[in-house]
């Protein structure tokens, strides 16, 4: 694609670098640049790929008022079977940017228009700094400075960046003054904002059956918890026929992530509205406070262009790995979802996704005895036990046990190591649990690929958290094949 008001190529790493970030910033929907593919798009590659990201992260948080830390995406990526650097920049909510040695001039103030960076005239400064959003909760004075940040410190320690003496202010959570600011009390271990997860029985608001709190502690925890209780929630259906087993998450991993996560990062704090959770008996709602950011229109949402409300959540939330890449949630959501589930307002967004299958009867507080066996465990193991028993007994197949025949032979074939292990995760465990406490071997990539993998690979372990595979929370399950396995070892031995 060449060059258009979004993207831009320059060959190498140039002193224009600062330039070219600034007018995206400025421009209403951001843009990308690729560092290492020339003018007439031919990759020309980077000799040092890691090394120039690390400058280029160094310029933009250096050289650039206000900060847009939080604001850009630095990719290493692979073309032509050569480096380069993919620089997602989103549009800044702090207009207008600009080199501090020039202050706000037209000399040190750009915009892009058409494929060029273009000095901004004064005027339009004047008029972008006149309406700058100050109501920022980074700009906001903390009403509490004796906060404590433990918990944050934890999950920078578990993704190898311990912070040191100065992370209040490289994080930005002090105010131009040098006070914490709001953002500071958000990510406090200790704080007032209290999260909402509600289930109901039916289709609304008449009967609560559950309600759950989450919060009162760091914005990353109370998201984190936020995230495991709707992965318990969200049960896996199973439709076994004759010929084959389909399998249904009530809602789609993928989507229903990044819209939890959406909900936390973009959701307008300064309201002093915390996001809430909704789960019904055919759907699941997520309301974040504040509709779309001034100049972002519902089409250039959809689209992707991303304009974070909350920059410095948007920033810590990356360095966790809670959020990949800029102005990616919503194109994923929209892989699995329509349009019609967002619902938008002057002071909220709603998220409303269907459910694969309804989820709680229609009246009263009972769980529909259907829907529970439906969702449990994939599928009824009584029934493929008397299946199983008849088929080791030398009875024929029926057709309503044909299904079952790959399962027996699998089985019967399993090393007592497989076995093992399957038995070893009938609750979850961590790879190093099943590794050094079942197997007694050590935590190494080739023993996990040796006795693990082809497990999963055969569906007789899963994950639990099966949208980020690498997560330093994943642990491993047994699956109803692999419920089958161990009856099928039992009773043989039996």
């Amino acid at each position: 694609m060449p060059e258009t008001t979004r993207i831009e190529y320059k060959q190498e790493l140039t002193d224009g670098l600062e330039k070219e970030v600034i007018a995206f910033l400025n421009y209403h929907e951001g843009g990308i640049i690729y560092i290492g593919i020339d003018k007439s798009m031919k990759t020309i590659g980077l000799t040092d790929a890691d090394g120039s990201a690390l400058k280029i992260k160094d310029r933009l948080k250096h050289n650039i008022a206000p900060s847009c830390l939080g604001l850009f995406d630095i990719q290493i990526q692979e073309k032509d079977g050569l480096d380069i650097i993919k620089l997602i920049v989103a549009s800044g909510p702090e207009k207008p940017y600009h080199l501090p040695k020039y202050g706000l001039t037209p000399k040190g103030t750009y915009l892009r228009i058409g494929t060029a960076a273009e000095p901004m005239p004064q005027k339009l400064i004047d008029e972008l700094f006149s309406k700058r959003t100050r109501a920022s909760i980074g700009r906001i004075r903390s009403n509490h400075q004796d906060l404590k940040f433990e918990q944050l410190k934890i999950y920078y320690q578990e993704q190898g960046k311990p912070l040191n003496d100065a992370f209040a202010r490289n994080l930005e959570l002090q105010t131009e003054s040098g006070d914490l600011n709001y953002v500071a009390y958000l990510l406090a271990d200790v704080n007032t904002n209290s999260i909402k997860l509600a289930k109901y029985s039916g289709n609304t608001r008449v009967d609560l059956i559950e309600t759950n709190e989450y919060g009162n502690c760091s914005l990353v925890k109370a998201t984190k918890q936020v995230l495991d209780k709707i992965e318990l929630e969200n049960k896996t259906t199973a439709q076994i026929t004759s010929s084959m087993r389909k399998e249904t998450r009530l809602w789609n991993p993928i989507a229903l992530r990044e819209a939890i996560i959406n909900a936390f990062v973009h959701n307008d704090y300064t309201k002093e509205v915390p996001p809430k959770f909704e789960i019904f008996g055919d759907r699941i709602e997520i309301t974040s406070a504040g509709s779309l950011p001034d100049g972002l229109s519902q089409e250039e949402f959809f689209e992707g262009y991303s304009v974070p409300r909350n920059k410095e959540i948007m920033r810590i939330f990356k360095d966790l790995d809670l959020v990949e890449q800029l102005g990616s949630g919503v194109p994923r959501i929209l892989e699995h979802y329509g349009r019609d589930c967002f619902k938008f307002s002057d002071n909220f967004l709603r998220m409303s996704f269907p459910a694969a299958v309804p989820i709680t009867s229609q009246s009263g507080n009972q769980v529909s005895n259907q829907v529970s066996n439906q969702v449990s465990n994939q599928v009824d193991l009584d029934k493929l036990v008397e299946a199983i028993k008849r088929t080791l007994q030398g009875e024929p197949y029926q057709p309503a046990d044909t299904s079952l025949r790959k399962y027996t032979e699998e089985a019967r074939d399993l090393s007592e190591t497989s076995i093992k292990i399957i038995a070893f995760c009938q609750t979850p465990r961590k790879r190093k649990e099943i590794l050094e406490e079942a197997l007694g071997l050590s935590n190494q990539t080739k023993n996990f690929k040796a006795n693990i993998s082809p497990l999963i690979d055969a569906d007789f372990i899963q994950y639990t958290i099966k949208d980020k595979l690498n997560s330093q929370h994943q642990k491993y399950v047994i699956t109803t094949k692999g419920k089958v396995a161990l009856f099928v070892r039992n009773y043989q031995e039996k």
